[in-house]
């Protein structure tokens, strides 16, 4: 891994799937460099990248595609936070081991109601366990999914007990009020990304790294271009559109509405495939969601 903190933007990348719903390596690394190309990091293996509807096997066989297909692993923020703890050992070592930007890593989220100490023991471990100095972790934080949240006197114990390895976290409680006091805190260049764009001006005004964001799938360049010029006279009429791109795609189940965004603006409908439990995007909302966007201008570029 790379020794240098990670911040912008990033991408949770859908992830793609053939007809027999194996994970389609080719698309997902030809969407990777096109998200790239947009200057968008990628956060693999994400909520949104139904990551957990995959097993360790294929996640590790696609972050070696990727790699051997010339993907920047050093662009690259891997979610390894498993259930078992050797699954986020085997996860995060892979990842370090491929040189990769950092890890996002959820904590065990089953069992619910867990001690602070509890988690603090399974981050723990997993960092003694790989064992590799380059390593950095980026916590995830996403109670509204995982109902296992992180505390910010757990964060802050994390922080310091390993203060080169545990270097950021995304919070996507949705609660700018939690953001807020992760920022308040000014740990040693902790990176604290946003979950979603809708707070992305927020974050950086209070010295915030980024977000790693749903719909940096599909809008990475407006995003990226907030992120870069979020001083500029016309920021919160920037965060307004990107608001209302965002408030269109929320309309719908976010993963299938983003897939068969990719899906229309690329004229491969091949994206429009999701894994079970997920269902895919019926036609009508499918077309309705195509519509509002290209009535409002928004395009893909490139894709």
């Amino acid at each position: 891994m790379t020794n240098q903190r990670m911040s912008g933007v990033l991408s949770p990348v859908v992830t793609p799937f053939s007809g027999d719903l194996s994970p389609d390596a080719d698309r997902l690394a030809r969407q990777c460099q096109w998200l790239l190309s947009q200057n968008v990091g990628l956060a693999i293996f994400g909520t949104n990248s139904e990551a957990n509807s995959l097993s360790v096997d294929e996640k590790i066989d696609l972050m070696d595609a990727l790699v051997d297909a010339g993907v920047d692993p050093a662009r690259m923020m891997p979610g390894t936070g498993c259930c078992a703890l050797t699954d986020s050992v085997r996860m995060t070592a892979h990842a370090a081991k491929l040189g990769c930007g950092g890890t996002l890593m959820l904590p065990p989220f089953y069992y619910k109601g867990v001690s602070d100490d509890g988690l603090y023991a399974s981050y723990a471990e997993v960092i003694q366990r790989v064992g590799n100095d380059a390593l950095q972790i980026y916590l995830y934080h996403i109670p509204p999914i995982a109902q296992v949240g992180l505390s910010v006197d757990l964060i802050d114990r994390l922080v310091k007990d390993f203060p080169d390895t545990v270097v950021g976290i995304k919070d996507s409680s949705g609660d700018w009020e939690n953001t807020k006091s992760m920022l308040e805190r000014q740990w040693d260049d902790f990176r604290v990304f946003v979950g979603s764009e809708s707070f992305l001006l927020a974050n950086m005004r209070n010295g915030g790294a980024g977000c790693i964001s749903a719909t940096a799938n599909i809008n990475p360049a407006a995003i990226d271009h907030l992120y870069q010029t979020w001083e500029a006279g016309d920021a919160d009429d920037q965060q307004a559109a990107l608001n209302d791109v965002r408030d269109t795609v929320m309309q719908f189940p976010m993963i299938p509405a983003l897939k068969s965004t990719v899906a229309e603006f690329s004229g491969d409908d091949a994206w429009r495939t999701v894994r079970p439990p997920l269902v895919q995007l019926g036609a009508d909302d499918s077309a309705t969601l195509a519509t509002t966007l290209k009535d409002s201008g928004f395009d893909m570029p490139g894709l």
